[in-house]
Parts: C-alpha cells; sequence; structure tokens
C-alpha cells in the first residue's frame, strides 16, 4: 500500500467516528436488510427485529470503517474523499482500526447472542468479504474490483431474512443477486465522471484501464441480468402483484437511463449528465424495489 504523510489536524471528535461508518452507505444496507426481514413469512419480535437491524447498522459502519483505514492513501489523493477523517488528519490510523475491529466483533457477537448464529455468520462473512476481498485485495488490483466485490453490499437481505427465519430462501438469494448485479452499472456511472479521481489514486475502475467505451458497454450489458434479477421475485410467484408492478416500471426507467448512457457519444466540454442522473436514480432505484418487497408482502400478510 502506497505511503502517505497525511494531514495533521485537530483530534477526532464523535462526528469523525460517525464519518468512519459511510452513513449514507449505511442507510441503503439498513434498509435492504429490513426490507428482507419484513419480507420473511415468519414475523420476528420487535425487539430481536430492531436489535439485527442495530447489529447490521453496525457491521455496516465498522466496514466502512476498516475500508476508510485500509484506504487512507487512496483517500487523500481523490477529491470527493479527501475531506474525511484520516486523510484530513482528524484521527489516528490506529483509531480508525481499533474502532472498526471492535465495531465488528460486537456486531457479530450481539446477533449471534440475541437473534442467531446464522445471521451473525451471514454478517461476518459480509465485513469480511467487504474488507479482505473487496478493499484490501481486489481494489487496487483489478478493473473488475466491483463486479466480485458487489456481493459485499448484497448481503443485508439475507441476514434480515435469517434473523427473522433462521434459515435462508429463494427470495432472500434472489434479493442478493439483484444487488449484486445492481453494483457494477451504479458504480461504472459514478466512475465515469470521477475517472479523474481514480486515475491520480491508482484505482483501477473499468473507465481508467479500459476506456469510457467498454464501461459504457459494460453498464448496459450488465442491466440485463440485473433487470431479470429485479422481475424474477414476481415472476417464481415468491411476490405479488405489487412488487411485480413497481419492479417493472422502475426497472423499464433504470434501463432507459442506462441505455442513453450506453449508447451517447459525450462530447468534450458537456457535463456527463445522463451518467449523473443513472447514478442518482440507481440509489433511488433499489429503495423503490426494497420498499416494494416490504410493503409487498406486509398487504399480503
Amino acid at each position: 500500500m502506497t505511503t502517505l504523510t497525511l494531514a495533521q489536524g485537530l483530534p477526532a471528535d464523535w462526528r469523525d467516528f460517525v464519518a468512519l461508518t459511510k452513513p449514507r452507505v449505511m442507510t441503503l444496507v439498513v434498509f435492504t436488510g429490513l426490507a428482507g426481514m419484513l419480507a420473511a413469512p415468519t414475523a420476528i419480535d420487535p425487539v430481536l427485529g430492531f436489535t439485527a437491524i442495530l447489529c447490521i447498522a453496525l457491521g455496516a459502519g465498522a466496514a466502512g470503517a476498516l475500508n476508510q483505514w485500509y484506504e487512507a492513501d487512496i483517500d487523500a489523493v481523490m477529491k470527493r474523499t479527501r475531506g474525511r477523517p484520516l486523510p484530513a488528519g482528524r484521527m489516528e490510523r490506529e483509531s480508525a482500526l481499533h474502532f472498526g475491529v471492535g465495531l465488528s466483533a460486537f456486531s457479530v457477537l450481539l446477533m449471534g447472542v440475541a437473534v442467531n448464529w446464522l445471521a451473525a455468520a451471514i454478517l461476518a462473512v459480509s465485513i469480511l468479504f467487504y474488507v479482505l476481498v473487496y478493499t484490501v485485495w481486489l481494489k487496487r488490483r483489478t478493473p473488475q474490483n466491483i463486479v466480485i466485490g458487489g456481493a459485499a453490499g448484497a448481503f443485508p437481505p439475507l441476514i434480515g431474512w435469517a434473523a427473522a427465519t433462521g434459515q435462508v430462501a429463494l427470495l432472500p438469494v434472489l434479493l442478493f443477486a439483484l444487488v449484486f448485479l445492481w453494483t457494477p452499472p451504479h458504480f461504472w456511472a459514478l466512475a465515469l465522471f470521477v475517472e479523474t479521481d481514480y486515475a491520480a489514486a491508482g484505482v483501477p475502475m473499468l473507465p481508467v484501464v479500459a476506456g469510457e467505451r467498454a464501461t459504457r458497454r459494460q453498464i448496459g450489458l450488465y442491466t440485463v441480468p440485473m433487470a431479470a434479477a429485479a422481475v424474477l421475485p414476481w415472476a417464481l410467484g415468491l411476490t405479488g402483484l405489487i412488487y411485480g408492478a413497481v419492479a417493472g416500471l422502475a426497472t423499464l426507467y433504470f434501463a432507459y437511463l442506462a441505455v442513453r448512457v450506453t449508447f451517447r457519444q459525450r462530447q468534450a466540454t458537456d457535463t456527463m449528465r445522463p451518467e449523473k442522473r443513472l447514478f442518482a436514480f440507481s440509489i433511488v432505484y433499489l429503495f423503490i424495489l426494497f420498499g416494494a418487497v416490504a410493503v409487498d408482502r406486509l398487504v399480503l400478510a
């Protein structure tokens, strides 16, 4: 890992520790985990359900903290991340490491003791996958980092379902596949308009190593199986009409935005508006689909 001398500033306060957990990312993780729990056929005790969601949030925060600990040198180079606590010099790297490891252990142990050990095991795998497989192994070595590493963010529906039922079934597996296949077009849309940041940091994101045209083509290609994964829960009878209608309409709009990004010829002076629209909607898209999963189950119950 590249060694950089990071800025030295004021001591960290509680807001810096919160920033380490990547709260905006955590929001989506918690929401998909909650949707997986609510979609389960077995109702969970509200206290245990709250505990499970808390553990998912803490586990996601722990992974975010360990990611920032390891990538402090990259974050110091990139414009959109240089204000984070470590590159800004507001926190010692050892503090982030201890915080991340402690939070990881606490979240997994609490999930196992309070809820069940299957959910705890999947939570542990998700943290280790994000930190060791994606952050340490893949991100700096291959443009496929997002493709393989996308599994890290796809575990929450499985965890939520396992917390409620103590087992895994086809529906949460399909929701896992949806997030896994959604991740490449989501992140590659972002990478298209922050390519210079990744290039400066030496991160081999697809636009940096394969070029813009190849990245656009891959966004279009990955949208196809993602769309299939989105509608399969309804097609297989695992969800009702509410989810089917919402998923169909939202996926059509996602595909429309992806097609615009895939086939357009960018001018040197343009603002990358279609790419930014796809990236922004891709976040809303998951909230819509997972919200529909939960509402569908509650209406049919």
